[in-house]
């Protein structure tokens, strides 16, 4: 009896042992660790996340059509640490009231701003906006906002409209691919020619056709004689000279 216990005791050791070691060996074939990224690559699609991919959309396309008034629900947002009313005062961040067009980290009321704000330069421009709110640690790194941004381009859109009208009212940047009113003429030029190449008379344009060329003159039949002046003979007029 304690021959055939041991035997049943040594078959479930060495059953342990041959188990541990089993998953010894596949532990280290099959080796598992935390991916360095997580996620796998999707052709055609960016990386950076949303806010890489709205920053290619021009923000003067998107400006013509915003709407300020949702510009303004948006901006609940960021009513926690800015006011935007005239005279507001400062909170945790300044006070947003007539920013478009500014100076960058400048005035306020004296707000401090950081060092690197403050080294960005430049003014509040619709582009700097823009990039501000997409995403302000990549606009000026260092920054003390921790805000992380807007990825919408149309929320920023409607809300730097809603700033601008907010004190501010700049003229709204012109459409990518639009040229300004009174730009791209050459000095001198008025308008379309109606001669052709190398100085030729070219097409009528269609409201001319039918039109004579030129000045037109009237016949001599319909001009309005000149009268004489006092003291002048008028030919058509002189007396006939009696004969010889």
């Amino acid at each position: 009896m304690n021959d055939n216990t041991n035997t049943i005791a040594g078959w479930v050791l060495a059953g342990c042992f041959a188990a541990l070691g089993l998953t010894i060996v596949g532990g280290m074939i099959y080796e598992s660790g935390e991916p360095k990224k997580e996620g796998f690559p999707v052709e055609g699609v960016a990386e950076g996340g949303d806010s890489g991919a709205a920053a290619e959309v021009p923000i003067a396309s998107l400006l013509p059509t915003a709407d300020a008034a949702k510009g303004a629900e948006v901006f609940k947002k960021c009513a926690a640490c800015h006011t935007i009313n005239s005279g507001g005062a400062n909170g945790i961040g300044p006070n947003l009231y007539a920013t478009v067009g500014e100076a960058v980290a400048t005035g306020k009321g004296g707000f401090a701003f950081s060092d690197a704000l403050k080294a960005k330069g430049g003014s509040w421009g619709f582009d700097e906006l823009n990039a501000w709110l997409t995403s302000p640690r990549k606009f000026a790194p260092g920054t003390k906002m921790t805000f992380a941004g807007l990825s919408n381009p149309k929320d920023r859109a409607d809300v730097i409209l809603y700033l601008n009208q907010q004190g501010s009212n700049k003229p709204l940047p012109p459409p990518p691919g639009r040229r300004p009113r009174g730009q791209g003429r050459r000095p001198g030029q008025r308008g379309r020619s109606c001669r052709g190449q190398h100085g030729r008379p070219g097409r009528r344009r269609q409201h001319d056709r039918g039109k004579p060329r030129g000045r037109r003159r009237r016949p001599v039949e319909g001009r309005k004689r000149r009268q004489a002046r006092p003291g002048e003979v008028s030919l058509s007029r002189a007396p006939a000279k009696a004969g010889v």
